[in-house]
């Protein structure tokens, strides 16, 4: 399957899921002008992906920050990974945050109470 790269910048994340190895990351900030059309590909090929998944899926969450509309996009992707989850292949969320952000620790924890997928809460110090 073929992986989907996009370069991060001041609005949005770095992206980088890669079908032959199961592993799925979002990495910077998240405040695009239009999360919907910068989510979009993402969700894409998450569908194309659950017709296929590896049997072990990796997923790597580092976000510093992201707006609201970001938010329900982010879901989107969650929720395509918990088809992967529920088809009885496993799917591994682990989700960053600083330190000192409650705020994101606490995304983590509403996301996670949301989907039906374990997320492992990791601290960067």
């Amino acid at each position: 399957m073929e992986s989907l790269f996009i370069e991060g910048t001041a609005k949005t994340p770095a992206v980088r899921f890669d079908g032959d190895q199961g592993l799925i990351e979002i990495k910077g900030r998240s405040i695009p002008e239009n999360s919907i059309e910068f989510y979009k590909p993402l969700v894409d090929w998450l569908e194309k992906y659950t017709n296929t998944p590896k049997s072990q899926t990796k997923v790597n969450i580092q976000l510093e920050y992201f707006n609201t509309s970001s938010s329900k996009c982010i879901l989107d992707v969650f929720k395509k990974l918990e088809t992967i989850h529920k088809s009885n292949n496993e799917v591994a969320i682990n989700w960053y945050y600083e330190e000192d952000d409650e705020d994101m620790l606490e995304a983590g924890e509403d996301y996670e109470s949301i989907i039906r997928i374990p997320f492992k809460m990791i601290e960067i110090v």
